[in-house]
């Protein structure tokens, strides 16, 4: 869904405070974000963008782990203040309109439509929406206008660290061709780590900067290690079907894209770990070797 051409985010910080309420526009775009904490509702609800239509969230959690909702109005600002304050599980609302106000009662509900559609594709929060919302009926170019609204939201969101519709799996990759080194335009650079003992044996690329674990790779069948926030990271895939029983471990049902190759060995593993160390090329060089092998290249090595 996402274009790939380079784009600048405008961040406001109304009262100066990185966790207060905040605006974000991106050059180019109709559309205005307003986020703000529960605590600030009253201030937000005061603000002119808050009587236009438009989509919200309302974000945080319940007993079960996180949580959200989200809904269209005419008056959104009306809408959060007459009924979603019954709801007290929320910490944070983001209101998305257009600076013009230009946004009507269809395309919001449209966008409102494909909002949840998103959300539970992607699976990574429940919603406290009941069904899936039908799209409304929109011409051919307005359904057009629309995806390019919500390519934008969808950009914005986790710039706002708000990733519930932020996808990590990716299309399967070309052809590989191990190497131990590329340059651009190159096949992707491929490492392998393997646990024999355990029958785990798992495959990467470094690919527009993201360390992709390939499809069909191995992993432990539980988190064995100490707790830690890769552990979340663990269940969370197990939960959302990128993990799937396989034999007696697991396996990626699809490409998935980590932050990072600790990350990644950590996941594959079912425990904490150096993954510079432990992910390799097929001769052996460590990730970690690699790397610095990159950083000498590119600096003209050493004289």
């Amino acid at each position: 869904m996402f274009t790939s051409k380079a784009q600048s985010l405008e961040l406001f910080f109304i009262d100066g405070k990185p966790d207060g309420m905040l605006t974000a526009e991106v050059f180019g775009w109709t559309g205005h974000v307003l986020m703000t904490p529960r605590t600030q509702l009253s201030a937000a609800l005061k603000r002119a963008e808050a009587r236009y239509t438009g989509v919200y969230l309302l974000i945080g959690e319940d007993d079960k782990g996180p949580l959200a909702y989200i809904g269209e109005s005419e008056d959104i600002g009306g809408r959060i203040k007459n009924h979603d304050t019954m709801k007290d599980w929320w910490t944070t609302v983001i209101l998305i309109t257009s600076a013009a106000n230009n946004l009507h009662k269809a395309h919001v509900k449209y966008l409102e439509s494909r909002l949840v559609e998103e959300a539970r594709r992607i699976g990574k929060i429940a919603l406290d929406n009941g069904n899936t919302p039908p799209r409304s009926s929109l011409n051919e170019a307005g359904q057009a206008n629309m995806e390019s609204f919500l390519e934008h939201i969808l950009m914005v969101l986790p710039a706002l660290r708000i990733d519930c519709f932020l996808a990590h799996t990716r299309p399967s990759s070309p052809s590989l061709a191990p190497k131990a080194g590329t340059q651009e335009g190159d096949a992707p650079v491929e490492f392998i780590l393997r646990t024999p003992k355990h029958d785990i044996e798992a495959t990467a690329v470094l690919e527009n900067g993201e360390f992709v674990v390939q499809a069909g790779s191995r992993t432990s069948h539980k988190w064995k290690g100490a707790h830690h926030t890769y552990a979340n990271l663990f269940d969370e895939l197990v939960d959302t079907g990128v993990l799937v029983e396989q034999g007696q471990g697991r396996a990626f049902s699809d490409n998935y894209a980590f932050k990072s190759p600790s990350a990644a060995a950590a996941v594959v593993n079912g425990r904490p770990a150096n993954g510079t160390i432990e992910w390799k090329l097929v001769d052996g060089k460590t990730y970690k070797e690699w790397e610095a092998d990159q950083l000498g290249q590119e600096g003209g090595g050493n004289d």
